[in-house]
């Protein structure tokens, strides 16, 4: 049974989904989330690229101890000095070192010939040699690359002291049964071949991103890349939990297995889509909605008769329960605090009795309070603070079916100073956002708006996600609250402090 490594690019590759932006303390619960799901390497970011994206890869490189933390670096000795400040506190640091190897990116992109491009490569790979112990080397387009050129660079940057080698699917445009044939082709013709790890890193373009990733290992890859939720550029990358659930049902085939901990699947789906604001497809495999659901008659008779009837993966073995803690309104401070040990919700004790009071007044309100609910308040209280640059304080909105929808908002603005505006529209939510509009410097486009509840009843929270276009930049918001305009009027104020957070810490998007 071969042990597969997992190459987890949520931060880094998945952040580069249209519209998600996370901030340091979104990518820090995300990467220990990560870590107790029991990924190898945790790529959390481009250190280069920004200062905001340097900041958050020191951070999480200095936290993060249960696995390795690595960033992203163009064949540029300036992207690799930047790294290394970045990397050099963690437990083993790694580099990830790209150049673009296919015709076509040699020709337009780079403008290099075949000889300048290994030059360049083998310079880059040997001076982060000399200060990281793993160095990890990717053929940007190496699907579209022809295989002697690709062998032959290969070769040289593994004698420059690259220690894994990457083979991405960079625009989703290959067959498993071709991606399996470059590894079988290098297998044979790159002499020092058995000294390296292979990886596959594979996108979903036309729908082959696992189909790809599997093909990979059955030809020899012994890591692979992909995403949670597989989120990412365009049509996003291999799902990881799609991939170590498929290897674990079918080890009897593929012979492998990973190290991760499948009851955090659930779990680190859920973290991920709610603060990306990427909602999972009902139909999604392993955490979909309804991944476990049956509605045929036929298929209910045969479930109840025997589970495997008609059910090859069971709920329980990726973390989702039948039955959940009920916590409510005359719970203690202990049972509160202990629900958020076991839901794995890192609150320092500092923190408990600020959002121990939040949870009381909610409580008041609801009938019960379930381990959805708890999750969602916490991560929206402990998440936001970072950009608190417009802050809501009251709004008031009326409405009749006779009436023109009327809102009234009162914010406090960047420098504290309160800002108060009332406008209409032929909605509540459109009055509310015209007013926001108005309280706010230059032209706010709404591209989307999605609701969702928090768990069920009359009751239950609301969650809004919005996506819009400000100062030139389009990013995601979201908002949490018991009433649907409060959580309106909080995703729409999260989306715009996200767009001034970052314009003061720009981060580019590249690669893969």
């Amino acid at each position: 049974m071969r042990r597969i490594k997992i190459f987890d690019t949520t931060l880094r590759d998945g952040e580069q989904s249209a519209g998600v932006n996370l901030n340091h303390s979104e990518k820090l619960e995300i990467a220990r989330q990560l870590e107790r799901l029991g990924v190898d390497i945790i790529e959390a970011g481009f250190p280069a690229a920004s200062k905001g994206d340097f900041a958050s890869v020191k951070e999480l490189s200095d936290t993060i101890k249960g696995c390795s933390v690595t960033g992203l670096a163009r064949a540029v000795i300036s992207d690799i000095d930047r790294a290394w400040e970045a990397l050099k506190g963690g437990e083993e640091p790694r580099l990830h070192i790209f150049i673009a190897t296919s015709p076509i990116h040699r020709k337009y992109k780079l403008k290099q010939t075949k000889e300048e491009v290994i030059e360049t490569a083998v310079n880059a790979v040997k001076y982060a040699a000399e200060r990281f112990p793993v160095i990890q080397w990717s053929a940007e387009d190496a699907c579209r690359t022809e295989l002697p050129f690709l062998a032959e660079i290969v070769e040289e940057v593994i004698a420059a002291g690259a220690k894994v080698i990457n083979i991405p699917d960079t625009v989703g445009y290959i067959t498993p049964e071709e991606y399996g044939a470059i590894f079988q082709y290098l297998h044979r013709n790159v002499p020092s071949i058995g000294k390296v790890e292979l990886s596959t890193h594979c996108h979903d373009d036309l729908g082959l991103a696992i189909s790809n990733t599997l093909a990979g290992i059955q030809n020899g890859a012994s890591q692979v890349e992909g995403t949670i939720n597989g989120i990412g550029e365009r049509a996003g990358n291999a799902a990881l939990e799609e991939l170590a659930v498929a290897l674990h049902i079918r080890k009897d085939h593929f012979q492998a297995s990973t190290g991760m901990n499948l009851k955090e699947i659930s779990r680190t789906s859920s973290l991920v889509s709610k603060l990306t604001g990427l909602t999972v497809p009902a139909n999604k495999a392993i955490v979909g909605r309804n991944a476990f659901a049956h509605e045929s008659g036929i298929h209910q008779d045969g479930v109840l008769k025997e589970k495997t009837t008609y059910e090859i993966i069971s709920p329980e073995l990726v973390g989702y329960r039948n039955n959940s803690m009920v916590l409510g309104k005359h719970s203690g401070r202990h049972a509160f605090k202990n629900r958020l040990n076991e839901l794995g919700l890192n609150v320092p004790d500092e923190d408990i009795s600020r959002l121990f009071a939040i949870f009381k007044e909610l409580a008041d309100r609801k009938k019960e309070m379930t381990d959805e609910d708890l999750a969602a308040i916490i991560l929206e209280e402990s998440l936001s603070k970072e950009q608190q640059f417009y802050e809501l304080s009251s709004i008031q909105v009326q409405y009749g079916t006779n009436q023109v929808p009327t809102a009234t908002v009162t914010l406090t603005g960047c420098i504290n100073q309160v800002i108060q505006e009332a406008s209409t529209g032929a909605g509540s939510i459109e009055a509310l956002y015209n007013t926001l509009e108005k309280c706010i410097d230059g032209t706010i486009n709404l591209l989307d708006y999605r609701i969702q509840s928090v768990g069920a009843g009359r009751d239950a929270l609301a969650q809004v996600y919005v996506k819009l276009r400000y100062a030139e930049m389009e990013t995601s918001g979201r908002g949490l609250a018991q009433d649907v305009l409060e959580a309106s009027a909080k995703a729409y104020l999260n989306a715009v402090n996200r767009v001034i957070y970052m314009k003061e810490n720009t981060t580019a998007k590249v690669y893969q």
